[in-house]
C-alpha cells in the first residue's frame, strides 16, 4: 500500500475552523483598503523570470535562491511564481497604461511563493496584501501609507507593534555610500561571516541589517546612509516626519533598515512586533520612484507596502482577537415518512430568503441529530416530524437560551425566523 501523499513543506492547508478567521481577517483589510480609496486588482501567479530580475536585483536573496523559476519548452519562455507582488503591480500598470489619466491608488492580495527554510512566520507559500500608490511624488502618500497601517493595528486591537523609519536617498546618494561602506567592509573582512563576505561586492547595504553579533559590532562603526543624503531627500523624508507628527504616530529611526529589494529609494519602514520572534516584521514598505522606468515604461514614481498575512493573524491569535467562527442561523432536523423532501424544500426557502440553514443529512436517530443541531453552533433547530408535517408546521427549539420549544406555521416560518432568531 502507497504512503498517503502530503503537502509539501512550507505550503499550508487552510482547515475550515482556521478558515473562517481567515476570511473575517480578510474581509476587514479589504474593506479598510477600500475606505482608503485603494482599488482592488489581480496579477497572475506566474510571470516572466526576467520581470523579477530586473525589478528586484540579481544579488538580492529572493532572486539568487528563492525564485521558484523553470523553463516552459513548450513556448520557451522562462517562468517564475510570483516571489512578491510590487513588480507584477508595476508591470501590469505599464502594460494596461494605468497613469494615462492620473494616479492611481491600488491594492491586491494572494499567494506568494519563495524556496526557504519553512520556519514559524516565514513559509514557501504565502500570503499578503499589497497596496500600491502609482504617480505620486511626495511625502504625503507616504504618510498616508503608514498612518494607513497604525490605523489597521488600532482597528484589529494589536498592541506593541513599532514602526521603524528611514530614508535610503536616491540611486546616486547611494552609490557614493556604496563605496565608502565597502570600504568600510573591507577593512573589517575577517570579522564578516560568509553570508556577509559573500554580500561584500554584490550587495552590501543587506549586510546592514545581520543578525550575526560580531557582524553587527562591525556595521555599527560604518558610516552612515543619512550623512550622504542631499537637500532633496533630506526635505523629503522631513516631510514625511512632520505629517506623521501631526497625526501622532510614534517611530523609530533605524539608520540601517534597508529592506530586501532593490528597487526602493527614499522612505523605506517596516512595522515590528517583538511577540513573533525572528519573524517579526508583519508589514513594509517604502518608495520606489525607480522601478517603472526600470520596466521599461515611462517614468513614474511610487511607494506602498506588503502586510504578511500569516504573522498578521498569529498577532491576532497571541492577543486573543480570534473572531467567533460563523454558525448557522438553523439547524433543520426532519424524522418520518415523507419528512425528507419537505424538509429539502423547506431548507432552500429559507436560505433564498437569507437564512444560514443546515439541513440534516445522513440519518439517524432524532436524538443523534438533535446532538448535531447543537453542536453546529446554530442558533435554533427546526425540527419537522410527521405531526409537524401533517399539520404544516415547524417546531422551533431554541439552543442558546432558556426558551420553550414552540410550533410555528410552515408557511410563515421565513417571515418570522428573522425575529425568532433576535429572540
Amino acid at each position: 500500500m502507497s504512503a498517503p501523499l502530503q503537502a509539501i513543506r512550507g505550503m499550508n492547508d487552510l482547515l475550515p475552523q482556521e478558515a473562517a478567521i481567515w476570511r473575517s481577517f480578510s474581509a476587514r483589510v479589504e474593506a479598510w483598503l477600500e475606505r482608503w480609496g485603494y482599488r482592488y486588482m489581480r496579477m497572475p501567479l506566474v510571470e516572466q523570470t526576467a520581470l523579477f530580475r530586473r525589478a528586484i536585483g540579481e544579488a538580492t536573496d529572493i532572486v539568487e535562491k528563492e525564485m521558484y523559476s523553470w523553463r516552459d519548452e513548450l513556448n520557451g519562455e522562462d517562468l517564475t511564481l510570483r516571489p512578491e507582488g510590487t513588480a507584477s503591480c508595476v508591470r501590469a500598470a505599464i502594460e494596461h497604461s494605468l497613469l494615462h489619466d492620473g494616479p492611481k491608488r491600488l491594492w491586491y492580495g494572494g499567494a506568494m511563493y519563495r524556496h526557504e527554510r519553512p520556519q514559524k512566520g516565514r513559509y514557501r507559500e504565502f500570503f499578503q496584501y499589497g497596496a500600491e500608490a502609482l504617480g505620486y511624488p511626495g511625502p504625503d502618500v507616504d504618510a498616508e501609507l503608514i498612518v494607513m497601517c497604525v490605523r489597521l493595528w488600532r482597528e484589529l486591537g494589536l498592541e506593541d507593534v513599532r514602526l521603524e523609519l528611514s530614508t535610503i536617498g536616491s540611486p546616486e546618494e547611494r552609490a557614493r555610500y556604496r563605496a565608502d561602506l565597502v570600504k568600510h567592509l573591507e577593512a573589517n573582512v575577517e570579522r564578516l561571516d560568509a553570508d556577509a563576505k559573500r554580500r561584500l561586492h554584490s550587495n552590501p547595504l543587506r549586510v546592514l541589517d545581520s543578525k550575526n553579533p560580531m557582524v553587527r559590532e562591525v556595521v555599527a562603526a560604518a558610516p552612515e546612509l543619512a550623512s550622504y543624503l542631499g537637500a532633496q531627500s533630506r526635505a523629503h523624508f522631513d516631510g514625511l516626519k512632520e505629517l506623521l507628527a501631526v497625526a501622532g504616530i510614534e517611530y523609530a529611526i533605524n539608520p540601517r533598515l534597508v529592506r530586501g529589494l532593490d528597487y526602493y529609494n527614499l522612505t523605506v519602514f517596516e512595522f515590528v512586533s517583538e511577540r513573533l520572534g525572528a519573524q517579526g516584521t508583519i508589514c513594509g514598505g517604502g518608495r520606489y520612484d525607480g522601478l517603472f522606468a526600470q520596466l521599461g515604461g515611462k517614468p513614474a514614481p511610487a511607494v506602498g507596502f506588503a502586510l504578511g498575512c500569516e504573522r498578521v493573524v498569529a498577532l491576532l491569535r497571541e492577543a486573543g482577537r480570534v473572531p467567533a467562527v460563523p454558525a448557522p442561523d438553523a439547524y433543520l432536523v426532519h424524522q418520518g415518512e415523507g419528512t425528507l423532501v419537505s424538509a429539502f424544500v423547506l431548507a432552500d426557502a429559507l436560505r433564498t430568503a437569507g437564512f444560514a440553514v443546515i439541513q440534516h443529512a445522513g440519518g439517524g436517530s432524532f436524538k443523534s441529530q438533535m446532538k448535531k443541531a447543537d453542536a453546529s453552533g446554530a442558533a435554533l433547530a427546526l425540527i419537522l416530524g410527521e405531526d409537524e408535517l401533517r399539520a404544516g408546521e415547524v417546531a422551533v427549539k431554541p439552543l442558546r437560551d432558556a426558551r420553550s420549544q414552540f410550533r410555528v406555521a410552515r408557511a410563515a416560518l421565513a417571515e418570522q425566523l428573522g425575529a425568532l432568531l433576535k429572540g
